[in-house]
């Protein structure tokens, strides 16, 4: 097994067992243990491992929230599908809402450019991605910066959306489970999300499958609050069965 084919599996290994352990993978595939600690910290040089005492744990199942540099390096093939998929739900025209995220900020480099569009957005990423597109009113969400994730937050912020309504909001999160619905770190960002939610006739849901059953500080959503979710078909098929039982039409990329 070549080195990239090895490090493959072990961030499977890691992402769907929450943790991988350096002598079990010895062990397992017949390598030294410097051989999977090498491995180990390729894959935390690329911001998909965080290297623990003993082992490695996926970014995803970490307490803190990845800068966004980081989370655009992560599931970079998965989110392009998710964000392609997403076209078929945009109006011909219209007003829409784009949430701050790195999926989100794809679908920003995919809409279309032959439709009229308003495109209401707390992203400072995604207002630079639009400035320049003819066939784009673009309204920028005001109210303080979070550096971390260049979303725009607080008052201003959630006085602008109350005032506003979309056909379609597409919102990004960092975690959702049946049992907590859609959650993120940060309260300030939930309050965002939950206004933009409000604020819109239809929400769609754009996460990659590693954000499935994680679980954050702060919950702005319910999966009966989403119409749609779009994913992709890393998600278990099971878990994808009863996610859809709690509301959202499910799309697998």
């Amino acid at each position: 097994m070549y080195a990239e084919e090895r490090q493959r599996v072990f961030l499977d290994r890691a992402r769907a067992n929450g943790r991988v352990d350096v002598a079990e993978l010895a062990a397992e595939f017949s390598v030294t243990t410097e051989t999977v600690r090498r491995d180990l910290t390729v894959l935390e040089r690329h911001g998909l491992l965080r290297r623990v005492h003993g082992g490695a744990i996926p970014v995803e199942r970490l307490g803190f929230e990845p800068a966004l540099a980081t989370r655009n390096t992560l599931m970079a093939t998965e989110k392009d599908r998710i964000a392609k998929a997403a076209i078929t739900e945009i109006p011909e025209e219209g007003a829409i809402l784009l949430d701050a995220g790195s999926t989100t900020a794809r679908l920003a480099e995919h809409l279309p450019a032959d439709r009229e569009l308003t495109v209401v957005t707390n992203s400072i990423t995604i207002a630079t991605t639009l400035s320049t597109r003819p066939n784009i009113t673009l309204m920028l969400v005001g109210g303080r910066l979070r550096g971390r994730t260049l979303a725009l937050v607080d008052s201003w912020a959630l006085q602008a959306l109350r005032d506003t309504f979309v056909e379609v909001a597409f919102i990004a999160t960092n975690g959702l489970s049946l049992e907590r619905g859609l959650t993120t770190p940060d309260t300030a960002e939930a309050m965002v999300k939950q206004a933009s939610i409000n604020c819109a006739r239809r929400t769609v849901l754009l996460a990659d499958h590693t954000k499935v059953g994680n679980d954050h500080f702060a919950r702005f959503a319910e999966l009966s609050d989403i119409d749609t979710f779009i994913t992709d078909d890393g998600i278990d098929k099971h878990v994808a069965r009863d996610l859809a039982g709690a509301g959202p039409r499910m799309v697998i990329a």
